[in-house]
């Protein structure tokens, strides 16, 4: 009796630090769609590092302020992971980072300064583009995403597949990669 009893407890244990580490630490998106192509196609799972830019905290359906724990800064450049800014388009989205509050970008209707943080606004702003494609013509921007809205970092692609073909002969070998 003794022995079922410790192994029911190592299991609810094991669930228990497992559903932590992955609602804490890191999460696992299924990437969708082709915008993200050469760097990530259909199928892939990457993994996303939660606390990259600090652990999001205070956003239980608006009964606590916004917050972050051990807060660091997006870089440009960074391929993020960032919860939909709209309720639009409901879902995980990732984007290159293009610019960090207070850039100024050259645009077709004149210069474009990316919002951030002053006293009339309690978040600051990342001008997001898609990830895929060779050059910068090739990009194409996602638009401004507020800070509370980023997930995290994108750190790896855990495992390739894609979704086309069966799932034993949809695995991409030796795609397998962590994302600097």
């Amino acid at each position: 009796m003794k022995a079922c009893v410790k192994f029911a407890l190592t299991l609810v244990i094991a669930a228990a630090l497992t559903l932590a580490f992955r609602a804490l630490a890191f999460t696992v998106c299924t990437v969708s769609g082709s915008a993200l192509q050469p760097e990530f196609i259909a199928g892939d799972r990457i993994l996303v590092n939660r606390w990259s830019y600090g652990l999001r905290t205070g956003r239980m359906g608006g009964l606590f302020r916004y917050g972050r724990l051990c807060r660091s800064e997006v870089r440009r450049g960074d391929i993020v992971a960032f919860d939909s800014p709209t309720d639009s388009l409901p879902g995980v989205f990732v984007g290159r980072c293009r610019a960090v509050p207070g850039d100024t970008l050259n645009a077709a209707d004149g210069p474009l300064i990316v919002p951030g943080a002053v006293t009339c606004a309690d978040q600051e702003y990342y001008l997001m583009e898609t990830v895929g494609g060779t050059g910068k013509s090739a990009a194409r921007p996602l638009g401004l995403v507020p800070e509370s809205s980023i997930i995290g970092r994108v750190c790896m692609i855990v495992y390739n597949h894609d979704d086309t073909y069966p799932v034993y002969d949809g695995y991409v070998r030796g795609r397998t990669m962590i994302i600097k």
